[in-house]
């Protein structure tokens, strides 16, 4: 068998020529090529957080396009880890693609390198496997949220004149200094590879690369007194700088990081060159998995020592504190700094919000454009919305297909995905648009160090909520399902999903049923575990609608499990 083809880049397909045999399977295929023209690492299949990956191999990734092309309204392709394995006849209600990636039973990093090796999985990340990824706006209305939060709650609701002190400027960490700017305030950024800073400063995510710390610092100073936003990069391996920083007595007024802790073998560890790390992971992985978790733990502690100062810190969904647990690190010391979920965003998630976001696949900007205006008018009355979109308008590049993000809730999904589609019917759009989420939403993921970590009801581990989301999802006829689990290995399962709207009757009646089920598991999810807010949605009594979800028994600490509770009770009364 001849060699494949190996692509050092994609651009994804624009306009309405069909290259498959109707707009559900084309539209995934563009979703697979606008992961591809995102990519950090196209040549080897790398979408982005170190090995994220779109398909396992490029065997695997010809044959997932062929077979896209070939595949019938009536079929569904089945990808197990990156590799397209069956093709089944099922009916034209069916998902067109379902796939399952890094789904490993005992799992851990050296399981992982193994099977890898071997050829038997890969490393899904969160949309990257999914072939949902946007680019750095993937995650940043996440950052702002989180950012507007701390303002909210420390900074008399305002970051002007503020600094945040981060680290990663990789596919999802490069957002932070333009959602820091977005809020007026200044950013220090610094990342190992000057290539990646460069390339989100050609992004636009990043205002201005400096030659040192010193002058990083006297930037923000500088900035952050005269009440104006800049987004500063500096080179530097983050522990490096953190200890620096805290050296010369400078504090910031947030400190975070965005560094690939979830993947100890992308993260960089201290005194070593990009090269030279590429040459030590290669030749001695153990050795290097060592000198990673190492540098880890400083850049830990360094946080942790912010946060003592009266430095804003959190974790930012890196497992670093994980991480660093396994490495050997007291749990009790490593917990002491928050994570940014059970800290900040929480609140959002009870009301069914998350990261939810919408690709033009026309490739028209003016598609883009559109919507933005229809969900000013349409939601004129959630701040939080038209808020985030005017700014967004202003303030985030087109990278490859026109991409937006939102924190749209329970309710606002299914009422704004039937409007995309009449707009589509209408005629006022190019194209049909896709559908997805970020799988750190509401109700698609259990991780007991991010998402689901210090739930009120002590249901961290529990692992049933995901799999509901992905199993609703197959209900609700999504076009492509994912479950997944990775993040640091062993750590999280999720789901990813996509959904097509076309402008037909048919994907009104799709996009009704999943945009309910998909945001409301996690309504029910939060609602079981005891937040009020959540429990209000539930009831059709929350801020966004009027909407509610059948409930069959609310959860309990206290319940009958036999005979001895009705004993216990008869003895009490």
């Amino acid at each position: 068998m001849s060699k494949p083809e190996i692509l050092y880049s994609v651009k994804a397909q624009r306009g309405p020529e069909l290259r498959c045999k109707g707009w559900r399977q084309e539209s995934i295929l563009r979703m697979l090529e606008n992961n591809m023209e995102n990519a950090e690492k196209p040549e080897e299949l790398i979408i982005y957080g170190g090995i994220g990956k779109a398909a396992r191999n490029w065997e695997s990734y010809h044959a997932i396009v062929k077979s896209l092309k070939e595949l019938e309204d009536d079929e569904t392709l089945v990808v197990q880890s990156g590799m397209p394995v069956a093709v089944f006849k099922t009916h034209k209600y069916a998902p067109t693609v379902v796939m399952a990636t890094t789904n490993i039973m005992k799992a851990d990093w050296p399981t992982f390198y193994e099977l890898q090796d071997k050829n038997l999985t890969m490393y899904a990340n969160y949309t990257a496997a999914p072939w949902e990824y946007i680019g750095t706006q993937g995650v940043i209305q996440g950052t702002f949220e989180t950012l507007s939060a701390i303002a909210r709650l420390h900074y008399d609701d305002s970051l002007v004149g503020k600094i945040l002190l981060t680290a990663g400027a990789g596919g999802m960490g490069g957002n932070q200094t333009r959602a820091m700017t977005m809020h007026g305030g200044v950013a220090i950024l610094c990342d190992s590879n000057v290539e990646i800073i460069k390339r989100r400063i050609e992004k636009q995510f990043i205002d201005v690369l400096v030659d040192s710390l010193d002058e990083a610092i006297e930037m923000a100073k500088e900035y952050a007194a005269a009440g104006k936003p800049l987004g500063i990069a500096v080179v530097g391996n983050a522990a490096d700088i953190f200890e620096e920083v805290l050296q010369k007595g400078f504090l910031p007024d947030i400190t975070t990081s965005m560094t690939p802790a979830h993947d100890p073998i992308s993260y960089l560890p201290a005194g070593y060159s990009v090269a030279e790390a590429e040459e030590l992971r290669e030749t001695a992985r153990e050795l290097y998995l060592e000198k990673a978790r190492g540098t880890m733990i400083r850049e830990l502690r360094a946080l942790i020592k912010f946060l003592d100062l009266g430095v804003k810190s959190f974790e930012y969904g890196t497992s670093i504190r994980k991480e660093c647990i396994d490495a050997g690190m007291p749990a009790g010391e490593a917990k002491r700094l928050p994570g940014f979920v059970a800290e900040y965003i929480r609140p959002l998630f009870c009301e069914g919000r998350g990261p939810f976001r919408w690709v033009c696949l026309s490739g028209e900007a003016e598609d883009l454009r559109k919507i933005d205006d229809m969900i000013l008018e349409k939601f004129s009355d959630d701040l939080l919305v038209t808020r985030w979109i005017k700014l967004a308008k202003e303030h985030i590049p087109i990278e490859a297909l026109p991409a937006r993000i939102c924190y749209m809730g329970f309710g606002q999904r299914k009422a704004f995905a039937l409007e995309v589609n009449d707009m589509i019917r209408r005629g006022e759009l190019a194209g049909p648009v896709a559908f997805s989420r970020d799988n750190l939403d509401s109700g698609s993921i259990v991780n007991p160090t991010f998402e689901s970590e210090n739930m009120k009801d002590g249901g961290d581990l529990i692992s049933d909520w995901p799999v509901l989301n992905g199993l609703l999802n197959a209900v609700g006829m999504c076009d492509l399902i994912a479950l997944q689990a990775n993040y640091s290995m062993g750590e999280a399962v999720h789901t990813g999903v996509t959904m097509v709207a076309d402008g037909t009757a048919e994907s009104d009646m799709r996009l009704e049923v999943a945009m309910t089920v998909d945001s409301g598991i996690g309504v029910i999810r939060h609602a079981q575990a005891g937040y009020e807010t959540a429990r209000d949605v539930a009831n059709g009594k929350g801020k966004l609608t009027n909407e509610s979800i059948k409930v069959p028994l609310w959860w309990s600490p206290k319940a009958t499990f036999g005979p001895k509770d009705l004993e216990k009770e008869d003895v009490k009364a």
